[in-house]
């Protein structure tokens, strides 16, 4: 090549360079020119005065759609269809999770101990690699590690990660199918809400197939008292989706699936059919003049029938009635706060009633208000009462309070003897047991 073509070569090629660089300066002329227009737009002009700091803060809040809003709240549901659409095709399939298995499987660390397959981190690795990209979130070295249990050969449990898979899957698809019942989309179900998602979950429970149609609004009733019961204590009418996630109610009602379960499983679950009918025909039961509703002197024959008169009057002043009579609802929030006394939601049930005051603890005058009750049946039955200033003293010893002439509901909790004390001063025959605990209790418990 002579040095004519190299001359005309380089000055074409620098040519093309300048043609670059105006290229390049004009393109950052033209951004900084779109940067000012649109932020001046958006956040006014550096010389505009007297228009307030609310013009320039973002919108981060947008009220829901009334109800004559029609095409906004189709929208708004469509939106959340499609968004809870997409969350569940971003889950694991079952093959999925089958091929997941062989994996684990496939690249396991020797040696086997007692019949477990175990890896190590190395081939937690290697399998993540192949696993696909819906199982790299589970293949964590804080997964790996929170599943490690000092094995000598640095290995966690094949089966105990697939489980952990599984169980997040699970949890993963429980609140989409929640949430597809969140009809105001904020995280929360009402009690419809809750409802449509059990009646619609029955058929799919084989624990349940030999429920009548007619009874079906009887058992969506029970079942959905006791999730409202221990989750909305403050009656808010409301319930966070984690929060049902969270507690083991879910559990227990989708253990129903399982068609070998034994009697005294179903007896234990308060979601199985004999229970729910236990509950239900104790109602109709007490029920005696059949209309429907339980009277103070029908619910007074609850149980062994020896809750005092007293208990029974404040239960009727403080609980939801029609016409000084109790419905089928009232009676189950009734039922599950004295079959899970030592629970802090039965106790916050039971303190508002003994708190005869509305003052928030017990006094002297509240404790002995409700214990005459108890020396009244105790006279009738032909015993001799038993004085209030030893009970009274007696109490304070096993709560403790922080003030010692004060008893807060935190008290009762904090002390683990708040079920012994409500039953002291609502029920004769609780007060009968703690008095002669020491009687009924076995000798093979007393030689311990």
């Amino acid at each position: 090549m002579g040095w004519a073509d190299s001359l005309r070569k380089y000055v074409e090629r620098k040519k093309e360079e300048k043609s670059d660089e105006a290229d390049e300066a004009h393109n950052s002329e033209l951004e900084t020119e779109l940067f000012t227009k649109y932020y001046t737009e958006w956040k006014g002009k550096a010389g505009d005065k007297g228009k307030g700091s609310f013009s320039t803060i973002p919108k981060f809040y947008y009220k829901l759609p009334s109800e004559d809003e029609v095409l906004q709240q189709k929208l708004r549901e469509e939106s959340r269809a499609v968004f809870l659409q997409r969350k569940s095709r971003e889950l694991l399939d079952n093959d999925e999770l089958q091929n997941l298995w062989f994996l684990l499987d496939k690249h396991h660390t020797p040696p086997v101990i007692v019949d477990e397959q175990m890896i190590n981190y190395e081939d937690f690795l290697k399998v993540a690699s192949q696993a696909g990209s819906k199982c790299r979130p589970f293949f964590t070295s804080t997964v790996f590690s929170k599943l490690f249990h000092r094995d000598p050969y640095g290995r966690i449990s094949i089966m105990q990660f697939f489980n952990y898979v599984m169980r997040k899957v699970w949890l993963h698809q429980t609140r989409i199918g929640l949430s597809l019942y969140d009809v105001a989309g904020q995280g929360y179900l009402k009690e419809s809400d809750l409802e449509n998602y059990i009646l619609e979950l029955i058929p799919t429970l084989p624990q349940l197939d030999g429920l009548e149609k007619s009874f079906y609004s009887f058992y969506v009733c029970t079942a959905v008292r006791k999730f409202f019961f221990f989750l909305d204590p403050l009656r808010t009418g409301k319930i966070k989706i984690q929060d049902i996630l969270a507690c083991s109610f879910l559990d227990d009602l989708l253990e129903l699936r399982d068609e070998d379960l034994s009697k005294e499983q179903q007896d234990a679950n308060w979601f199985s059919a004999p229970s729910a009918l236990r509950v239900y025909g104790q109602y109709l039961n007490l029920d005696t003049d059949h209309n429907g509703m339980l009277s103070k002197e029908e619910l007074a024959r609850y149980g062994s029938g020896t809750l005092t008169k007293v208990f029974i009057d404040r239960v009727f002043q403080e609980c939801l009635t029609y016409d000084g009579e109790m419905d089928y609802k009232t009676y189950l929030d009734f039922v599950l706060a004295l079959e899970n006394r030592k629970e802090p939601q039965a106790l916050q049930y039971l303190f508002r009633i003994l708190d005869v005051q509305a003052a928030g603890f017990l006094n002297i005058f509240s404790l002995n208000y409700f214990f005459r009750a108890i020396q009244e049946d105790m006279s009738k039955h032909g015993h001799e009462p038993v004085k209030f200033l030893d009970v009274k003293e007696e109490k304070f010893d096993m709560v403790k309070p922080v003030d010692p002439y004060r008893i807060t509901l935190q008290d009762l909790i904090n002390s683990g003897q708040g079920e012994t004390v409500s039953s002291i001063l609502i029920d004769l025959n609780g007060f009968w047991s703690y008095e002669n605990r020491e009687v009924f209790a076995s000798p093979e418990g007393a030689d311990e």
